[in-house]
């Protein structure tokens, strides 16, 4: 197939392209500038100069593509969650850039939308399972009303006669990801702690799992699958094999309380439980993630970047694509 992607040099665009080209896919990439436009060459695929919020410039990008994939997300430094600034770009690429994407596929007659979306939109649920029929609950969260919203992009897509996709990722965590490296950061400062019990169950999914359910997407029945590993643990467990696997020392515990002084409004983001199942994707596809929980995913990714007792710490980045989030009890 011939695929264009908005938003390849992210995290999740990143795992996708090497999928894709592994695939045998034909792909294009947005990227602005020299030095993306190179690790878009490098990864296998052609880059595409344009602004993603210009209607006439993504028409002529897309023309001729048989699928198109919107992964674009932007997100500041964790520790700066609080600012409603550190989510308004994204917010922006979720819906406003989402329904650009979407106008020009349907004007250009592309038959394959793929909308990335993160599967914290579920309402709490303790310890049930969710399923994609599960209610959703923006909880008037500005981040998570933008989600949502971006959503029926797709239900616009597939009502107009395309196939439109929505996937809601987990919490993406890999090597190469940044804020995955600032996750690690913080936890060998002890700078993530232990809000509450954090009992609280919280999805995730390895980018490499991530990037090859994207390819599995493009084949699968029009609707909203949810991207995940097989087990979601609770964050307190999250916390707990993230530390050990860097020997990082145990996290600080912190008063419920203090969630939203630290979070702000996107606490109730952090807090809820998320035990999200992949078992509609993976009854339509042959997809399944290599790694089936952060028990073994967090080890795996500390042996990746060489870390262990005694050992460098990498470099934390300052530019996020999706984070996992300190998500605690409330």
């Amino acid at each position: 197939m011939r695929v264009f992607i908005a938003g390849g040099t992210g995290v999740l665009g990143r795992a996708s392209i090497r999928a894709l080209v592994e695939a045998g896919h034909h792909v294009r990439s947005s990227a602005r500038g020299r030095e993306k436009s190179e690790l878009v060459r490098k990864l296998g695929a052609e880059p595409i100069e344009v602004d993603l919020f210009d209607a006439e410039a993504v028409r002529r990008a897309i023309a001729g593509s048989d699928a198109m994939l919107r992964l674009t997300t932007k997100f500041g430094p964790m520790t700066k969650l609080r600012d409603p600034r550190t989510w308004s770009e994204t917010m922006r690429l979720r819906t406003v850039g989402a329904r650009v994407l979407v106008d020009a596929a349907m004007a250009e007659g592309v038959p394959v939308y793929v909308h990335e979306s993160v599967s914290f939109v579920y309402a709490e649920r303790g310890s049930a399972w969710l399923s994609e029929d599960a209610p959703t609950d923006h909880g008037n969260v500005a981040i998570l009303r933008a989600t949502i919203e971006g959503e029926q992009e797709a239900a616009r897509f597939s009502a107009a006669g395309g196939h439109g996709i929505v996937l809601r990722f987990g919490g993406f965590y890999g090597a190469d990801a940044p804020s995955t490296l600032e996750t690690i950061h913080l936890a060998r400062r002890r700078m993530m702690p232990q809000i509450g019990a954090a009992s609280n169950y919280f999805a995730s999914i390895y980018v490499a799992d991530a990037g090859r359910a994207v390819v599995a997407a493009l084949d699968v029945p029009a609707g909203i699958y949810n991207v995940c590993d097989d087990e979601p643990v609770s964050f307190a467990e999250y916390l707990h094999t993230l530390t050990k696997a860097i020997s990082a020392p145990k996290p600080f515990r912190l008063p419920a309380t203090l969630g939203k002084w630290m979070f702000g409004e996107v606490w109730k983001y952090f807090s809820r439980s998320q035990r999200a199942s992949n078992a509609r994707l993976k009854g339509v596809s042959a997809w399944r993630p290599t790694v089936k929980s952060v028990t073994e995913g967090w080890p795996t990714v500390a042996a990746e970047l060489g870390l262990g007792q005694g050992r460098p710490q990498p470099k934390a980045s300052h530019v996020q694509d999706s984070v996992p989030v300190n998500k605690g009890a409330p």
